[in-house]
């Protein structure tokens, strides 16, 4: 479980920050080099790197080098995993054994 714990904790931490929700935005149109998204984002480029860390470890973006720049796209693998996450966290007896009408039980 703690394994779990560690993934959900970067996955979220990933949709936590208006600027990270602006670079997935950016990203959903396809693979983007760190100087575009720079130029977008008016934020310098240490602040990127901090994000980009944060996505990256997620799982949610991948990054490769090409020259001095990075260019980064959204990875559908990990984007599956942090929906998987986010199902598993927000459905009724995941963990445990409840039945539906458990499950509206403890919700109401």
């Amino acid at each position: 479980m703690y394994h779990l714990d560690k993934q959900i904790t970067r996955t979220f931490k990933a949709f936590c920050d208006e600027n990270r929700l602006q670079i997935l935005a950016m990203l959903r149109s396809g693979e983007k080099c760190a100087c575009k998204l720079l130029e977008e984002l008016h934020i310098g480029q240490s602040t990127l790197s901090h994000h980009m860390k944060i996505l990256c470890d997620s799982g949610i973006v991948v990054g490769r080098k090409e020259g001095k720049w990075v260019h980064y796209r959204i990875d559908p693998e990990g984007s599956a995993q942090a929906i998987a996450l986010l199902t598993q966290l927000t459905t009724c007896g995941a963990e445990e054994d409840l039945d539906a009408s458990s499950c509206e039980q403890v919700a109401g």
